[in-house]
């Protein structure tokens, strides 16, 4: 007889994990002084003793508007002026926060007035007017007071007969100005022509990013327009850009090496040669003569600033090269 006993009882106990739902990887935030592309990190006085470029990989740290200036001009040569000129708002513009708020705060912070600095200097031993942006202040927008300071940089320029260097670093015009800041587009691009007419070269510098407002006035316009490597140079970023065409777009759209590809700029010059180039182009525009130079060799300018500087001198309009602020 087949034997019908009780199975014995059997507990087994099952766990379920379930998956997390994915969520969308967050941009790790690093410390300013650590490299983004190779993570490679720097004390503070070690990256402004490299000019604050990754010693790695050549990344090209963005730099404040007066370490700018001691990067550039010649030890104790920089004298600022239009020191006090400050925006009024006379929009009362508020967002989330009261304009005059985010201005306070910005000044706080980078202990600027506005978002560009200018005065007279000397680089390489050659006198000039240089203008320097400084991104941290509202991303480096440009309201009134930019717009203003470029200008009076120009006429100092124009009355001095010496050249005008600026550095721009921009997210281009400021919105909370509105149309006054739109309007500073129109009034810098009159500057650099009137300093044209006068005979004055301008030098512009763009350093990482020069977009909006910016790059479609002054920042564009300089007789030589150089450019630091990798840099964003676009009125729109690639992604409003791709979006507004809907096509895909190549990877280096905007970037400094594509826009000299282009022909939009003469140069992508990297920051410790950027003051050796600087003065170059003023020797070259003060009537210094051009030495023959090995072919290869380290010092040699690119050729497309060559041919701008010698475009330069043969159209001036007055006088022989060596009266802009050269040896007479």
């Amino acid at each position: 007889m087949a034997s019908h006993e009780e199975p014995e009882d059997i507990q087994v106990e099952v766990e379920r994990e379930e998956a997390a739902p994915e969520q969308p990887l967050a941009r790790a935030k690093l410390h300013p002084n650590t490299c983004p592309v190779c993570k490679s990190h720097y004390r503070e006085d070690e990256l402004r003793a490299v000019l604050r470029v990754c010693t790695v990989c050549g990344h090209h740290f963005p730099v404040g508007a007066e370490e700018r200036v001691e990067q550039l001009a010649d030890p104790g040569s920089f004298r600022q002026f239009a020191v006090d000129v400050r925006s009024a708002d006379p929009l009362a513009f508020a967002d989330l926060r009261p304009y005059t708020e985010r201005l306070s705060e910005a000044e706080v912070a980078t202990g600027l007035g506005d978002a560009m600095i200018v005065g007279t200097a000397t680089i390489e031993g050659m006198p000039c007017v240089l203008c320097t942006m400084d991104f941290a202040f509202m991303g480096g927008s440009m309201g009134s007071v930019v717009g203003e300071l470029f200008t009076r940089a120009s006429d100092v320029a124009s009355e001095r007969g010496i050249p005008l260097v600026s550095v721009a670093a921009s997210g281009g015009a400021r919105m909370q100005e509105n149309v006054l800041a739109l309007m500073q587009m129109a009034k810098t691009v009159c500057a650099v022509d009137l300093l044209r007419e006068s005979g004055v070269p301008y030098v512009s510098v763009l350093a990482h990013p020069t977009t909006g407002g910016v790059i479609a006035s002054f920042a564009a316009l300089g007789d030589f327009v150089i450019a630091e490597p990798d840099a964003l140079l676009s009125f729109a970023g690639p992604r409003v850009v791709q979006e507004t065409t809907r096509e895909t777009l190549p990877l280096d759209f905007g970037r400094s090496e594509s826009s000299f590809e282009h022909g939009l700029i003469d140069a992508v010059v990297k920051r410790p040669d950027l003051k050796d180039d600087l003065g170059r182009i003023l020797r070259l525009c003060a009537g210094g003569t051009l030495v023959p130079i090995a072919v290869g060799a380290a010092e040699a300018p690119p050729p497309g600033v060559v041919a701008r500087v010698l475009r330069f001198l043969r159209s001036r309009p007055h006088g022989e090269a060596h009266t802009n602020g050269g040896p007479e």
